[in-house]
């Protein structure tokens, strides 16, 4: 791991080919947070790809216009939402369709570090 951070809505740490990002419980995740991404795209990942994770381990809501805002990040491989609850992967189905590239839901962590690893290497 490179580096951690935190912010108001959530905890994101960096690796060198992509993001772990757990947001905290009660958070409704607005385009505006985006902000916070595009950051650390530019300080972490410059000129080089990266995937985004989300760990869904707590209970948040998600305007799903966050998601035409995040596909617009050009280095910005593929995006996995790792969850094991049900809700989370009907919810996950929704969001993708306001995403235009690589998107999957994940019971794992591993599982889907492994498939972001995949989708950056061939985003290069």
């Amino acid at each position: 791991m490179i580096s951690t951070l935190s912010y108001d809505f959530c905890k994101i740490d960096i690796y060198e080919d992509y993001i772990i990002v757990v947001i905290f419980e009660g958070i409704n995740l607005i385009p505006e947070h985006n902000n916070v991404l595009l950051s650390i795209a530019e300080k972490y990942f410059k000129n080089k790809s990266f995937g985004y994770i989300t760990n869904r381990i707590n209970s948040y809501s998600v305007d799903p216009r966050i998601y035409l805002e995040t596909s617009k990040i050009k280095n910005l491989a593929a995006f996995a939402i790792v969850s094991s609850k049900k809700i989370h992967e009907s919810n996950a189905a929704i969001e993708k369709l306001f995403f235009k590239k690589p998107f999957k839901h994940f019971a794992e962590l591993d599982v889907a570090v492994n498939w972001i690893n995949k989708k950056v290497s061939k985003y290069q």
